[in-house]
């Protein structure tokens, strides 16, 4: 890791994406949606993988944060896809709280997908 301002901006972006995914993933938990298992798995991956970005030294380790993020995304359009799990969440079927959880868990996926690319490619970026 080079340490520039905007690799260590970025990372940080890509860890706080992670946690805010994992704390929308809570905030759902709490508000009654069902999961498959105890506890949420996505609370679970994305928690530790919140916590590997912000340990390793990697030059690569945000591009696993954009991939969680990817991973995320890719399954709650899948699930809205398939059951209507997703958007039901969006629209109310699990009332506010699962509308402002899926909200919050999404915006942070996102950002940590964003953050994790960028970051990964200003680590690789040739220095001229």
């Amino acid at each position: 890791m080079t340490g520039t301002p905007t690799s260590t901006t970025t990372r940080g972006l890509t860890v706080g994406g992670l946690a805010t995914g994992a704390i929308g993933i809570a905030m759902l938990w709490a508000s009654g949606v069902e999961f498959p298992f105890y506890p949420p798995p996505g609370l679970l991956i994305l928690a530790s993988g919140a916590a590997f970005v912000a340990l390793a030294r990697w030059a690569w380790a945000p591009g696993v944060g954009a991939f969680l993020g990817l991973f995320v995304i890719v399954g709650f359009v899948l699930s809205s896809v398939a059951s209507g799990a997703g958007t039901g969440n969006l629209t109310g079927d699990a009332g506010v709280g699962g509308v402002i959880g899926t909200v919050i868990q999404l915006a942070g996926v996102v950002i940590a997908l964003v953050a994790g690319s960028v970051a990964v490619r200003g680590e690789y970026r040739v220095k001229r």
